[in-house]
């Protein structure tokens, strides 16, 4: 399974304000550095909830097999395409008789094909996001992303090892954590 952001997150100015804000800075002369940094905090904030906090379009490549296939990102707000791959990578158009779609209670989108014809694995296009903008982020989520940007631009000299995230961050993203079984 392998996933790829198509249309990453719009990172509103206002985010960065924020940032600038919490850190005292009033230049621009470190805008691209800082906005890197909340990227870099968006990212794992995804990899600690297992959320994707901002609305992004993402692409997945998934074995075909029996049953339902589930999407990795989450929540899943709209499946767009599912395409067919041959052996060597080609696509290949599925008719939309050929899978079936739906949505777990926990915002997991499945994918179930019935006829794969060639293909052997399928790409399913979709768009995925908790909010649709910085403004809607729940609070918790956006401070913490503040936070570990903050934590990250504070910690650029440091020598010794970082943690990632801050106990603080970690415990303003725990309510937003999704544990999965295996």
């Amino acid at each position: 399974m392998k996933r790829a952001i198509v249309t990453p997150p719009t990172l509103a100015p206002a985010a960065l304000a924020e940032l600038k804000d919490w850190l005292g800075i009033t230049i621009s002369s470190d805008d691209a550095a800082l906005t890197a940094l909340l990227r870099m905090a968006l990212e794992s904030c995804e990899a600690f909830t297992g959320t994707l906090p901002l609305s992004c379009t993402c692409e997945e490549v998934l074995d075909v097999g029996a049953g339902w296939l589930r999407l990795t990102a989450r929540p899943v707000t709209a499946i767009t395409n599912v395409d067919g791959l041959d052996a060597a990578g080609n696509r290949i158009a599925l008719a939309t008789t050929a899978y079936a779609l739906d949505f777990a209670a926990d915002g997991t989108g499945l994918v179930q094909v019935s006829d794969p014809g060639t293909a052997s694995r399928i790409a399913v296009r979709f768009s995925a996001g908790l909010a649709s903008g910085w403004s809607t982020l729940p609070d918790g989520l956006r401070h913490g992303i503040i936070r570990l940007a903050a934590h990250a631009w504070r910690q650029r000299e440091s020598d010794g090892p970082i943690s990632m995230p801050p106990a603080a961050v970690a415990a303003m993203w725990r309510p937003w954590r999704q544990v999965r079984l295996t």
